[in-house]
């Protein structure tokens, strides 16, 4: 396995382009399934995950070209095979996001129960709930999810007992050339579930309050082709600039969406960063001066948001002061902690809450990384760490951050990755 060797201690300056985001590229890509017709997509992010999914509507009998851009074009009016495997379901739970479209509109589905980031558990059982309250019906059984509606689904009143993003999208595609109207109380409010029903909508889809908490959606016979710019990575954008000022530089964040950020910029202004936002870019400039610590607890959005805690714990390790950090979304997302303890963080664990007394500086050291965030934590930690510190297993970073060195690069840091020799 490759691993990722940073020289630290030295301030980020210069600007970098955000890339497209991950969490909705999936769900769009997911949802070509449900129309027969040309669908051309752009700004989707170069990531292993995004392979995945391709890989897996290829083996339906979808076919997809990608240009040099890493633009697609889909057309899904030859699919021939209903079954999301094993194999690929367990390197990316997002895989579960095929099930609502193919039983949408083909009523039948097999799907492998997901796998994924070891970060805790994330049942399926709102979206089964979801589907069955439209008439599916779902066997679980042999690790696959077996779903069937033969005379198709119907809309459906529907209460998530659970705030879930996949959840709420798996049902609001299925929803989409349901019988009648769907639905959706205690909807997730993520930017990237506005994302998903713009595309949908921009294919003949009659979606309304998509970014609120309940979701309405009219059935229609069918969807149509269309064009769609998949919006920014916020969570991209959130790692880079506490990667400005974890190491008291400056950076210019372009293609960029400061409205989907709120959360994360309020927070760095807290710890002290001069901030300055347009239409599509952020500025963010920490005049070289040491962040101060800040308390920080997750929720689901618009709060601030649990794909970003193990950055900004990061941070807190050398702030000034002490810092209270609680997780409430996932109950296993603090794997990184002992790693930054390897490079002398002080940091106490108690059940979800993690206290961080800051230090002067980090000491570079080798590290491995446990899951996609953790990863990113940790090459923040290595940007500012003395010395030379090590990642290894990278390839939950290469799930999630397209050309993490490369960008990093540019901003003037000292990082570079070395192939996985074998012994």
């Amino acid at each position: 396995m490759d691993k990722l060797i940073i020289r630290g201690n030295v301030p980020l300056r210069g600007e970098v382009r955000i890339s497209g985001a991950k969490n909705s590229a999936l769900p769009i890509i997911a949802a070509t399934l449900l129309t027969s017709a040309p669908v051309r997509i752009s700004n989707i992010p170069h990531l292993h995950d995004v392979t995945t999914i391709i890989s897996l509507l290829g083996q339906m009998g979808v076919s997809i070209t990608l240009d040099e851009r890493f633009n697609i074009q889909v057309n899904a009016n030859n699919v021939n095979c209903f079954d999301a495997p094993y194999e690929l379901v367990k390197t990316m739970r997002a895989s579960i996001l095929v099930l609502g479209p193919l039983l949408g509109r083909f009523g039948q589905a097999n799907v492998s129960l997901p796998g994924g980031c070891a970060i805790g558990t994330r049942p399926v059982d709102q979206h089964l709930k979801g589907l069955r309250a439209m008439g599916a019906t779902i066997d679980v059984e042999n690790g696959y999810i077996k779903a069937t509606a033969k005379n198709g689904l119907q809309g459906a009143n529907i209460a998530m007992d659970i705030v879930t993003v996949t959840g709420t999208e798996n049902i609001m595609m299925a929803a989409v050339l349901a019988n009648g109207q769907t639905v959706i109380h205690n909807a997730a409010r993520e930017p990237e579930i506005e994302d998903l029903a713009k595309f949908l909508n921009a294919l003949g889809a009659k979606i309304t309050g998509a970014g609120t908490s309940i979701i309405v959606i009219d059935g229609v016979k069918e969807l149509t082709e269309g064009s769609y710019q998949v919006l920014p990575d916020r969570i991209e954008t959130g790692t880079y600039l506490i990667a400005a000022a974890i190491t008291r530089g400056k950076i210019k964040l372009k293609n960029t969406r400061p409205d989907i950020v709120e959360s994360i910029l309020v927070k760095l202004a807290e710890t002290g960063a001069y901030i300055e936002t347009g239409d599509d870019w952020i500025l963010l400039d920490m005049k070289d001066n040491r962040p101060r610590a800040v308390d920080v607890s997750t929720a689901p959005y618009p709060a601030f948001p649990t794909d970003m805690q193990a950055q900004m714990m990061a941070l807190n390790t050398i702030a000034e002061g002490t810092s209270i950090i609680t997780e409430t979304i996932f109950e296993n997302r603090f794997m990184h902690v002992q790693e930054l303890q390897r490079m002398g963080a002080q940091i106490s664990l108690k059940g979800n809450t993690a206290i961080c007394t800051g230090i002067d500086q980090l000491q570079g050291a080798p590290t491995m990384a446990t899951d996609l965030r953790a990863s990113a934590s940790l090459v923040l930690a290595g940007l500012t760490a003395v010395g030379e510190t090590s990642i290894d297993r990278i390839y939950h970073i290469d799930r999630g951050y397209e050309c993490i060195e490369e960008k990093l690069t540019q901003l003037g840091a000292r990082i570079h990755r070395m192939p996985h020799k074998n012994n």
